[in-house]
């Protein structure tokens, strides 16, 4: 066996490579599925999902995973027609731009658990906002100099291709960083149970009026306070991803809020609320999981005390204690030592 080889094997083999796959695949399938709502030449999209499962699969398995994003990024692009070198181009930005997100979250001690407020912040200033700049203008540039764009069409191009990464950092990988830790929950009293699915009817109905001929859209910011107060991060991420998916529907059907509007409208409408909702609920359920935290310390601590104060009031504590030398000492200078019992 080649040395090359067994260091394969050592790695992770098989596994290895089929988690390349599986991160291709799903890349590739999302990237599919975000096409339907392309506004720019049949591929540039307000909301691109894969760059958040690209962000979020970085998170989770580490930065061997990168080749399972290049892969899936390329037979996206290779599918969409520009020439040989503008794939490569576009699949290496698409590429960079989440290992850059990856980089910069993990200097500034990012956790996957998104329960503090500078957790959110990182995420949505660092690995959306400044990390997706790559992608963005490695992918329209490529486009003006392979002649698919001409040069006026590079900065809303840009703008499209920036805020639909970003958002898709924003609105998708929260909701894969939750689904990472899902579990049944246990001992949960039925009103809760009756809450979530009222919250979910609440969602499918804003849905529905987003998508039709009214113009409410900010209906949904109440549905995203309600599920960052009662289901914290869980709840928030998924209706974040709920609204601005209804949002996404209504603006590429010119639709409710978005009817009689020219491309450029719509994109700053659009991605405006999408922003805001998902801003709403990242940072509202990282300040609800901060005091949730600092609660449940605050009601140890008291416990601690209050036991410790219990058995003080009973006696019940050690009677020596070691000085700084090692030596016992009585806890009590009033309180004479016992006798050492007799032979």
């Amino acid at each position: 066996m080649s040395v090359a080889r067994h260091q394969w094997l050592r790695r992770g083999g098989p596994a290895a490579f089929l988690e390349i796959c599986v991160i291709a695949a799903l890349y590739y399938g999302s990237a599919r599925l975000g096409l339907l709502q392309q506004l720019v030449r049949g591929q540039v999209t307000p909301l691109w999902p894969p760059s958040g499962i690209a962000v979020a699969s970085l998170l989770m398995r580490g930065p061997r995973v990168w080749p399972g994003i290049a892969l899936g990024a390329f037979l996206v692009n290779i599918s969409l027609g520009p020439s040989l070198p503008a794939v490569l181009a576009i699949a290496a930005g698409n590429t960079l731009a989440p290992v850059c997100s990856y980089l910069l979250l993990r200097r500034t001690g990012f956790r996957e658990d998104l329960d503090r407020l500078r957790d959110a912040l990182a995420l949505i200033f660092l690995g959306a906002f400044t990390g997706m700049l790559v992608s963005a203008t490695t992918g329209s540039g490529t486009l003006v100099l392979a002649g698919v764009l001409s040069r006026g069409d590079f900065w809303p191009t840009w703008s499209v291709w920036w805020t639909g990464d970003a958002m898709g950092v924003l609105v998708v990988t929260p909701v894969l960083l939750v689904l990472r830790s899902v579990h049944r929950p246990k001992s949960v009293r039925p009103y809760r149970w009756a809450e979530g699915l009222l919250l979910v009817a609440a969602t499918a109905c804003v849905g529905f009026l987003v998508t039709g001929h009214t113009p409410l859209l900010f209906l949904g910011f109440p549905l995203l306070i309600w599920a960052a107060f009662r289901f914290q991060l869980a709840g928030a991420a998924l209706c974040a991803l709920a609204v601005s998916t209804f949002a996404i529907i209504a603006g590429t059907e010119r639709s409710g809020p978005f009817a009689g509007q020219d491309l450029l409208t719509r994109m700053i409408t659009l991605q405006a609320f999408n922003g805001s909702a998902a801003l709403t609920a990242l940072l509202l359920a990282a300040v609800i999981s901060e005091r949730t935290q600092a609660q449940q310390e605050i009601a140890r601590a008291c416990a601690q005390l209050a036991a410790m104060a219990a058995r003080i009031a009973t006696g019940n504590h050690h009677p020596m204690v070691p000085d700084r030398e090692g030596e016992k000492e009585p806890a009590d200078p009033r309180t004479p030592p016992r006798p050492s019992p007799q032979p």
